[in-house]
């Protein structure tokens, strides 16, 4: 496994494992791949709808020449005073960031003097730059800004919300650990939990929507498709640094034949070097990451990866030819809820009680909500566009 990008780099040029590229994180790197990978796809999609007249722009007024407004100055005081509070001690104790870099930077620690400083600088750049441009009398432009124009925004934000709604799902699913070091556990690199991410990104872009009078509706579609492509590539992610999102031991004596066509791996792996360190001590291994699980489990996060990729492929090419609108989106809920309830039956997971008192995991009993709403949905949807009534939302 590769738990940060020196395994990587080491993979494929042999250089040393535990240099300065394990700065950057394998799920991490993969995590922001999602993003300019979803970015771009989504992009693509809402040009593609405006070109067809099914999203148009919002008028909105901008205030040109103003002198730099107080919370300009706060929030990039702040920025500065963290950048400069933190590169100091950073250099200092690298060791210590190439291991965590989060906990390091979600910390307490570093230099208050370099952070003043960074943070006066900051500030005094921004009121400077204002400042060159302010007008004897500030006007306000009206301009109309296209749904496209604003894909990298509503990325930005929906990454801030999922990350946020990822980590408060894992909260609950182990409150106990959170209870121990709530800090910690909130600003760890680890502990996400991927429907808590879709929901408190849906939430908060769909009032995001609403509030720049944009036809939401439109845009989950215009999501449905980039969001299995962004399930795929972040589920490679939690495989490449084996983040403990795998399955169950593997009954290779329950192997189909026709399987035995196909590497070993992809029917049992140990993750050696994975980065939680779960599972048994590797003989001569050093380094940080040493530990690999005493018996090949389903690697779980591949298969989810493979449904990702194939579902993502079909949405994209029958996307032009679903003609109800909002159709595609609930599509995404059922088939998603399916994928995810089948796949937790051979995940390592704990079982809680839901739906009236029936064992299941947490991740099972959201996904049988996702296929009730996408049911509904289409439904209500299919019911909607026969009898001639306007889109909604």
């Amino acid at each position: 496994m590769y738990p940060d990008l020196s395994y990587i780099m080491h993979a494929l040029i042999g250089t040393a494992q535990g240099n300065a590229f394990s700065i950057v994180k394998t799920f991490g790197f993969f995590l922001a791949l999602v993003f300019v990978v979803s970015g771009y796809f989504f992009n693509k999609e809402l040009k593609r709808k405006e070109e067809e007249g099914l999203l148009t722009g919002t008028e909105e007024e901008e205030l040109i020449g103003a002198p730099a407004p107080i919370s300009a100055l706060i929030i990039n005081g702040l920025v500065g005073l963290l950048i400069g509070a933190k590169i100091p001690y950073i250099i200092a104790n690298f060791d210590e960031f190439k291991l965590d870099g989060a906990s390091v930077l979600f910390s307490s620690k570093g230099n208050i003097l370099t952070g003043l400083l960074g943070a006066i600088a900051l500030a005094g750049y921004t009121y400077y730059d204002f400042n060159k441009r302010k007008l004897d009398n500030p006007k306000i432009v009206k301009k109309t800004i296209m749904p496209h124009e604003r894909s990298l925004d509503l990325v930005i934000m929906a990454a801030v919300s999922g990350i946020i709604g990822a980590k408060v799902f894992a909260i609950i699913d182990d409150f106990d650990q959170f209870l121990l070091d709530p800090f910690g556990t909130f600003f760890s690199g680890s502990g996400m939990a991927i429907y808590g991410g879709l929901i408190g990104a849906f939430f908060f872009m769909f009032f995001y929507c609403k509030s720049k009078k944009l036809k939401a509706i439109h845009l989950m579609d215009a999501a449905a498709p980039v969001l299995l492509l962004g399930y795929a590539i972040g589920r490679l992610g939690c495989h490449f640094s084996g983040d403990g999102d795998w399955g169950i031991v593997s009954d290779f004596a329950a192997r189909p034949g026709w399987l035995a066509a196909f590497p070993d791996w992809l029917w049992g792996f140990d993750y050696p070097n994975n980065v939680n360190n779960d599972g048994v001590p590797i003989e001569g291994c050093t380094g940080h990451y040493c530990h690999k699980l005493p018996a090949p489990v389903y690697p779980t996060s591949v298969y989810e990866a493979i449904y990702g990729v194939t579902a993502f492929l079909i949405f994209w090419g029958i996307r032009k030819k679903v003609k109800i609108v909002g159709f595609l989106f609930f599509m995404y809920l059922l088939l998603n809820g399916i994928e995810r309830y089948l796949i937790e039956i051979v995940r390592v997971n704990d079982v809680g009680e839901y739906f009236f008192g029936i064992p299941m995991t947490q991740a099972q009993g959201i996904a049988m909500i996702f296929v009730f709403c996408g049911i509904l949905g289409m439904l209500v949807l299919w019911w909607r566009h026969k009898s001639g009534k306007p889109i909604l939302f």
